[in-house]
């Protein structure tokens, strides 16, 4: 993601990930969780292109928005991590693993990128 300098999630097939990408405004902060490979937060990003159409079809109600890297955690906060705090037990990421983009109150924000911090 660093390397690359923005990042652009597309391809999203989710009425509810697709609401919450509606949602993102310029600038707004969001974390970057790896579910391919090690379930990990490897960082954060913000937002540099709201809501636009997904250049992988033509249906307009798919969107698409770019990111830009701000930093990655030295050590990726894995999900056996996330796990362990009680006050992130009611995270989308448990009760919808599958869904790929998901909101986070700002205490539950601040309190991962603490963990990545550490």
């Amino acid at each position: 993601m660093l390397r690359n300098g923005k990042f652009e999630i597309y391809s999203v097939r989710n009425a509810q990930a697709r609401n919450n990408l509606k949602k993102m405004k310029l600038d707004d902060q969001v974390l970057f969780y790896h579910s391919q490979e090690g379930k990990c937060v490897m960082g954060r990003m913000k937002v540099i292109e709201e809501a636009h159409q997904d250049k992988t079809t033509s249906d307009e109600r798919w969107v698409s928005v770019t990111f830009e890297p701000i930093f990655s955690f030295s050590s990726p906060v894995m999900l056996s991590q996330i796990r362990q705090e009680i006050s992130l037990n009611n995270l989308a990421l448990f009760r919808q693993p599958r869904l790929s983009v998901m909101a986070l109150y700002q205490a539950e924000f601040e309190l991962i990128n603490e963990i990545g911090s550490q």
